[in-house]
């Protein structure tokens, strides 16, 4: 099922508009799969009724399809509640989507953690690939939340994730089952900066690694974004600095991000969820998409949370 959004007002003035679709939507994560915008959000509500995933797409970042229940917790048996932050990759003509569930803090007496499911379309419907948590435990003080899947220059597949201001790297085994040791024999490796919290991601732009990550707390009006640079995805990740946070006259907690690179260009985008100034409720989140620059140096400039949002951009060659 699907559903497309539009405003004429926004058509005319071929801009995204904040939010971008309605709805409360968080942990927003944006990719790029033929020649289509997409982002996977998390359905931004109480725990227990945290049990699907929407998605949304675009040729052009201003009229956004619904894709509704592209994965749901009938396909995930052991999936609960708190089905959080979606990470979604392709991989040989299939799309793996990996998320957090169960909100576990005893990993000896819950089940829950990490999961990853498998689908043939970006708009599923996805289907449980293991059968069970990827990540289960607790390692390095971390919880196994906020997952993000990233691809180095030598076509090893990471992820990065963790919550409680702990998070790990692991070398992904190429099916996607499980993970490959390090030299030393461990499997998950601490690469936690200063101030992290959660939510974190990565990119490279002129052979730097670009590590970023969500600070404060979530219902907070201190929630934000900062990052480090570092000639490795193993850091060391010094802290440079916030990038993203509230603007008192547009709207409070701004943070759980991703980033989108347009292919062949320098041309990138944030997106991410904030709360609306008239919202007091935790779960009243929505997603957003600005503008991200970078300076001379490589620096990420401080990104200007906006109303308007951004211009149209297709990904079709004219």
């Amino acid at each position: 099922m699907f559903t497309t959004l539009s405003l004429s007002a926004q058509d005319a003035a071929k801009t995204s508009g904040n939010p971008v679709f309605p709805g409360w939507y968080a942990d927003p994560e944006g990719v790029i799969f033929k020649n289509q915008y997409w982002i996977y959000p998390t359905y931004s509500a109480p725990y227990e009724k945290q049990v699907f995933f929407d998605a949304f797409s675009s040729p052009d970042l201003v009229t956004w399809t619904k894709h509704s229940r592209i994965l749901d917790s009938t396909a995930v048996k052991w999936a609960k509640k708190a089905m959080w932050a979606p990470a979604i990759i392709e991989k040989d003509g299939k799309y793996f989507l990996f998320f957090g569930a169960n909100d576990i803090h005893d990993d000896k007496k819950e089940v829950g953690g990490v999961g990853v499911t498998v689908a043939d379309n970006p708009a599923g419907p996805f289907r449980d690939y293991l059968n069970k948590p990827l990540i289960g435990q607790i390692h390095n003080g971390a919880q196994p939340i906020d997952q993000f899947v990233f691809k180095d220059k030598d076509g090893q597949y990471y992820m990065l994730y963790g919550g409680w201001g702990h998070c790990n790297i692991a070398r992904l085994k190429d099916d996607f089952t499980g993970f490959l040791p390090f030299p030393d024999g461990t499997l998950f490796r601490e690469i936690t900066p200063k101030s992290y919290v959660e939510g974190p991601t990565m990119f490279i732009r002129n052979g730097k690694y670009y590590f970023m990550w969500s600070e404060g707390g979530w219902t907070g009006p201190n929630y934000s974004v900062a990052y480090a640079v570092a000639d490795s995805p193993f850091g060391p990740f010094e802290r440079v600095g916030k990038i993203l946070q509230q603007d008192p006259a547009v709207a409070r907690g701004a943070g759980h991000h991703s980033v989108i690179q347009v292919p062949g260009t320098d041309e990138w985008y944030i997106v991410y969820h904030r709360r609306p100034l008239t919202e007091t409720d935790g779960n009243h989140r929505e997603t957003c998409i600005d503008h991200l620059y970078f300076d001379e140096k490589g620096a990420i400039k401080p990104v200007k949370i906006t109303t308007g949002g951004v211009e149209a951009r297709s990904l079709l060659k004219k």
